[in-house]
């Protein structure tokens, strides 16, 4: 786990899809610098019981503690991230007023990959 001391926000991820992997890849080279912790599922198995989470669920979506600890999944992960970083902050003024159609593209989009994966054998 990559962590700093000053970390306010937690990034959870998984790095056995390679799909996801590149995203957080390009998202953490635009967050360089800001105050988060990315944590990969995949190589820590015991994560989900601590956290209490699914671990299929885990794998499956992007996971986000935020500052307060609040956990924010999926589409609501993904635009707290973009709330955070300089340069996509416009993706969130882009994308609230589809909140009621970006939650469920992103779930569909998630179960489809995480089965993609499965058949590969990425986990």
């Amino acid at each position: 786990m990559e962590t700093s001391t000053k970390a306010v926000t937690t990034v959870y991820y998984n790095s056995a899809c390679p799909v996801c992997e590149a995203g957080i890849c390009y998202q953490r080279a635009q967050m360089q610098g800001s105050a988060v912790a990315w944590v990969d599922v995949a190589t820590e198995p015991a994560l989900a019981r601590e956290l209490g989470i699914d671990t299929e669920f885990l794998r499956e979506r992007l996971h986000v503690r935020d500052a307060a600890g609040r956990m924010h999944v999926g589409a609501r992960a993904v635009t707290l991230l973009w709330s955070q970083t300089r340069g996509q902050r416009w993706l969130v003024w882009l994308a609230r007023p589809f909140g009621w159609l970006t939650g469920p593209l992103y779930n569909v989009a998630a179960r489809a990959l995480y089965r993609w994966n499965r058949r590969r054998g990425n986990w």
